[in-house]
């Protein structure tokens, strides 16, 4: 019996039929597998790079509207709260800006948030000056004005302020306010020295001025450039080791670019009984 189904078996190899069908099998695999192929190319795009715009500064509103032959599809995947730019506005990507990446590739965006976020208003009252400022700094706000009044306590809190009214504890604010604060001056306030501010940031002449009790005045952009690379050239009162203000004076401000200015060559030109004056601008 065996015999007989082996036989049968060969005879079918041998014709031509079989042959036939196993070329047409085949051909028509591989055929098949071209097509395939071809669909997978097509599909994902393979062999084919773009670059990715930069789409920091744009707003999702926009990104919306405009006609993207690449097909990007954006996605918000973070926000973050930026008081300095509009809401929705693109602050990062990812992919970066340029790289290569095949067409209908998603893009996670991360936007300014479009609501206010909101922080409670800590308890200052009979903290020191310093320890005030940390405390607002760690909460996210400001200090707009320092205001003197007599009181023996010299440079406690004795009230926090905000808008012109009395801002409680726990009250919750808009991020970055600036409180003004009311601080003791002592019966027999003792005068302060001005402090050096050549070569400071705006921020960091501003939190230098409040640490050492004074408050920041007019300020004035001598240079046509990014405020954010401006630098103190000149300050009023002038600065020496001898002059003395009370608490809560305001100080003038010229700033310069420090593409202009070289402020470290700057700096070591001002001996300690230079006179920094108006007309040397």
């Amino acid at each position: 019996m065996l015999n007989i189904q082996k036989k049968t078996f060969f005879n079918f190899l041998r014709q031509k039929k079989f042959y036939l069908h196993l070329g047409i099998a085949v051909i028509g695999s591989f055929i098949l597998l071209l097509i395939v192929f071809q669909i997978i190319k097509w599909y994902t795009f393979h062999g084919e790079a773009i670059r990715v715009p930069d789409y920091s500064g744009s707003t999702i509103s926009r990104l919306d509207s405009i006609d993207d032959r690449n097909n990007f599809r954006f996605i918000v995947t973070d926000s973050v709260f930026d008081i300095s730019r509009a809401s929705g506005t693109v602050i990062s990507q990812n992919p970066l800006p340029y790289s290569t990446v095949k067409r209908n590739r998603k893009i996670y965006l991360t936007v300014v948030t479009q609501s206010i976020e909101m922080v409670p208003m800590p308890n200052l009252v009979d903290l020191s000056l310093r320890q005030s400022l940390v405390r607002l700094e760690m909460s996210r706000l400001a200090v707009n004005i320092l205001d003197y009044v007599p009181d023996f306590a010299e440079n406690a809190v004795l009230a926090q302020m905000y808008q012109g009214d009395t801002i409680y504890p726990d009250s919750l604010i808009q991020i970055h306010s600036k409180i003004d604060l009311i601080l003791g001056k002592g019966y027999y306030s003792r005068k302060l020295l001005v402090p050096f501010l050549i070569g400071l940031t705006k921020k960091e002449a501003e939190k230098k001025l409040h640490y050492a009790s004074f408050n920041l005045g007019e300020e004035v952009y001598l240079d046509q450039d990014n405020k954010n690379q401006m630098k103190v050239y000149l300050q009023e009162p002038v600065w020496n080791e001898e002059t003395q203000y009370n608490h809560g004076d305001f100080m003038n401000l010229w700033y310069r670019s420090d593409s202009i200015i070289d402020f470290t060559k700057y700096i070591k030109s001002l001996q300690p009984d230079t006179t920094l004056r108006m007309d040397s601008i």
